[in-house]
């Protein structure tokens, strides 16, 4: 049996969900399927600085992690990041791979890119790498010669790449991948409520904003009722249990903390109000389910939001106070979320997951397995 080696970081909860949806399905077609955190791998301690260090700027520093992101994405200044973190990184990376032998590399995280990259061009490895882009535009550091192909969100994104110097016969826009439960259609179980359902999101790490989202649309005009999902912020859903106690025994307010029922919950909703996270966007466009952008963080959300505004797949709300008004004119004009639904259908790619095994199975293939040189050589 072939092995698939993945290389994920817990920097944000969407590069782990692609990588875990690509181990499960790597699995049901017959693979040997290591998962692994790199920076955990490399450095405990470098891990849980560099993490610690975004939740922070996410949180408190917003405008500070956005210039951060855009300062990184520039040529010289990628260029000498990507080389410092190769050089902390590489010998690590490579013992691993060493150890576990791998048919095919995959990376769902920018950080490996530039690693596995000067890896193959000292000629180390001759292993086939594929690197999955989670948003809908590339940062530069996901830019190395050396990576076989690229799975892009969309052509959108296929047309960035190319920009960026990437052959297009390297770039294949299959999707981000995203579990099967939101590729398929759940009618059988749907249990689809009477009223409008609006599924408020905050996102893996949580985001405080969406309290004041929340404080807008309670008291609005019209049939409707509010999932709220918190993400793993225990501190935020607390603090909504304690200020709409009311509103969730009546059942006006559904709250949930982290759940791995969002398929059935984005099924059975009429509009989704979230950040454009690149995972919870694929999901929301592949069940059809229009989107009301009112906060990002800048960076690479910011670059996902024009994406979905170019694309017709999201209205922004840059004053969160008219949100109440979005919502009450989409209840009265469901042709609002026809539109947004009809160019939702035109992205919407059923077997992306199964064309990435396809195309893995052509890279291994069609790669001469070689790992004969010792590292430092």
């Amino acid at each position: 049996m072939k092995k698939i080696l993945i290389f994920t970081a817990s920097i944000g909860g969407g590069h782990n969900e692609a990588a875990s949806c690509l181990e499960n399905q790597f699995r049901k077609h017959g693979f040997i399927v290591k998962k692994l955190d790199a920076l955990l791998e490399i450095n405990k301690t470098l891990d849980a600085l560099i993490i610690g260090s975004c939740k922070i700027l996410i949180n408190n520093f917003p405008k500070l992690y956005g210039g951060l992101y855009d300062i990184s994405n520039r040529e010289r200044s990628n260029k000498l990041i990507t080389h410092s973190l190769s050089r902390i990184s590489e010998e690590k990376i490579y013992e691993i791979i060493v150890q576990e032998k791998p048919d095919l590399i995959i990376s769902t995280h920018a950080f490996m890119v530039g690693v596995i990259g000067h890896l193959k061009k000292r000629r180390l490895i001759n292993i086939p790498f594929m690197s999955v882009v989670t948003d809908y535009e590339a940062h530069r550091t996901y830019i190395d010669e050396n990576v076989d192909a690229y799975i892009a969100g969309s052509n959108y994104t296929s047309e960035r790449l190319i920009k960026q110097g990437i052959d297009k016969e390297k770039i294949f826009p299959y999707g981000i991948p995203i579990r099967e439960e939101f590729l398929k259609r759940l009618e059988s179980i749907s249990l689809k409520p009477s009223s409008f359902q609006i599924l408020l999101v905050a996102g893996s790490l949580g985001l405080k904003g969406m309290k004041k989202v929340l404080r807008n649309i309670v008291d609005m005009e019209g049939n409707y009722n509010i999932v709220v999902v918190c993400g793993k912020n225990k501190g935020l859903k607390r603090s909504i249990e304690r200020e709409y106690d009311e509103l969730i025994k009546s059942h006006k307010i559904t709250l949930y903390g982290f759940t791995n029922n969002i398929p059935v919950i984005m099924e059975n909703s009429d509009v989704i109000i979230t950040k454009p996270g690149g995972l919870t966007i694929s999901e929301a466009i592949a069940k059809r389910l229009p989107m009301i952008i009112p906060y990002y963080i800048p960076g690479q959300e910011k670059e996902n939001l024009d994406f979905l505004l170019k694309k017709g797949l999201a209205i922004y709300v840059s004053e969160i106070d008219s949100i109440k008004e979005l919502i009450e004119s989409m209840m009265k004009n469901p042709k609002i979320l026809d539109n947004m639904k009809e160019n939702m259908k035109e992205m919407y790619n059923k077997s992306c997951l199964d064309n990435i095994i396809y195309l893995s199975e052509n890279l291994i293939e069609n790669c001469n397995y070689k790992m004969d040189l010792n590292y430092g050589s």
